[in-house]
């Protein structure tokens, strides 16, 4: 019987723009040291990345592009052409050997793609992916290359399947959703911390595809506190309908972990109730509709302390049907709270009480159920017929 795959390598965390930057890949070493000493990963289940090659990453980066990450990453690009493609901003600095750092997470969501749909693994996670910003030419919120849209086409053109991307992230996944906005056989879900205070700005409820792809896109804009009760019932409502009507042969998911109460960049309060269902659904309906066929990455969470770790670690353990709880692994916490910079979570669940209770609690769900209504409304005369 095969089992769930990991694919994980410390050569991920060479993706690092500078010590200060709030990407910090230390958070996938967190995640493997979590589950390593929780007892939920074993040594056969971790499957080392290949790099990507050009002509892969060429499938969604024009050529030009990626020639200026690698002479970025070498120190030889010039400064203008730099800006013309999004390299050398603050929020997506340069570093050395970006080119390969960037390549290597792309090839590890290839890898998961190719392991689960040669029936290699059941289900395939890479917590280092996920870098939904990237576009076409352009580098974007500390995204260089864009792994999932450079899966998803690889995914149609090596196997031939119906692809479903789905992104829970608190930052809408922009450049994903626009590099299929005009293709039938892949549909996108987003559900995000609503544009009007947060980057990108995008992902409008009324953004649902053109062409052929008009109706395959789903964008779901939270109001800004949005909590637990609110964001999960969001969250299955559009999943489960959305699975329904476009059948996909595959789902792949974006686990941003940045709609937390705790996150930095973020003005969501999501708990770690939510990071537990969210891969449950999502598990449950793959092996419902695709066989199985589940690959999932990383994204975006900026409290790589608090947050991070245990969030994706859930989305691993419901891989492997397991449930941790309680406390976490003592020397987890003894090795990491030496090079913390605020005291650990010293368990798996959220304290009560984490923060005070929001006024405007009613007002907001209010308002994300008539976004959630606008946002299904073109599929639900579909229900209605059958």
């Amino acid at each position: 019987m095969t089992k769930p795959a990991f694919i994980y390598s410390t050569d991920m965390l060479n993706y690092k723009f500078s010590d200060g930057h709030p990407f910090n890949q230390l958070r996938v070493k967190l995640t493997y040291d979590l589950l390593s000493a929780s007892g939920l990963l074993s040594n056969e289940q971790i499957i080392a990345p290949r790099i990507a090659t050009d002509q892969e990453i060429a499938l969604i980066h024009d050529v030009s592009y990626i020639e200026a990450v690698k002479k970025a990453g070498a120190g030889t690009l010039n400064e203008a052409v730099a800006a013309n493609h999004g390299l050398g901003t603050e929020d997506t600095p340069i570093f050395p050997r970006m080119h390969e750092a960037s390549a290597l997470i792309t090839g590890a969501t290839l890898t998961a793609c190719d392991l689960v749909m040669e029936g290699k693994a059941t289900y395939a996670f890479n917590p280092s992916g996920g870098l939904h910003h990237g576009f076409r030419g352009k580098a974007s919120g500390f995204c260089i290359y864009n792994d999932s849209a450079v899966a998803i086409e690889y995914l149609k053109r090596n196997y031939g399947v119906k692809v479903l991307y789905v992104d829970t992230d608190a930052h809408h996944g922009d450049g994903v959703q626009w590099a299929f906005y005009e293709d039938e056989r892949v549909c996108t879900l987003s559900l995000h911390e609503t544009g009007r205070y947060l980057f990108p700005g995008t992902g409008s409820v009324m953004e649902k595809g053109q062409g052929d792809g008009y109706g395959y896109s789903f964008n779901i804009p939270v109001d800004a506190f949005t909590e637990d009760e609110s964001w999960l019932q969001l969250y299955t409502t559009s999943l489960q309908e959305v699975m329904d009507y476009f059948q996909p042969d595959v789902i792949m998911t974006q686990n941003g972990a940045d709609a937390h109460y705790f996150d930095p960049l973020t003005h969501l309060s999501v708990t770690m109730d939510t990071y537990k269902a969210v891969p449950k659904l999502a598990k449950a309906l793959a092996d419902r509709y695709c066989q199985g066929r589940w690959i999932a990455t990383g994204g975006g969470g900026y409290d790589i302390w608090r947050v991070v770790p245990r969030a994706w670690s859930y989305i691993w353990a419901v891989m492997n049907e397991q449930a941790p709880t309680g406390n976490l692994p003592i020397e987890w916490l003894q090795t990491w709270q030496k090079e913390a910079p605020v005291q650990l979570v010293t368990t798996w669940e959220d304290a009560p009480g984490m923060y005070k209770p929001i006024p405007r609690k009613q007002e907001i769900t209010d308002k994300n159920n008539l976004t959630l209504e606008k946002a299904l409304f073109h599929i639900r005369p579909y229900h209605k017929k059958t």
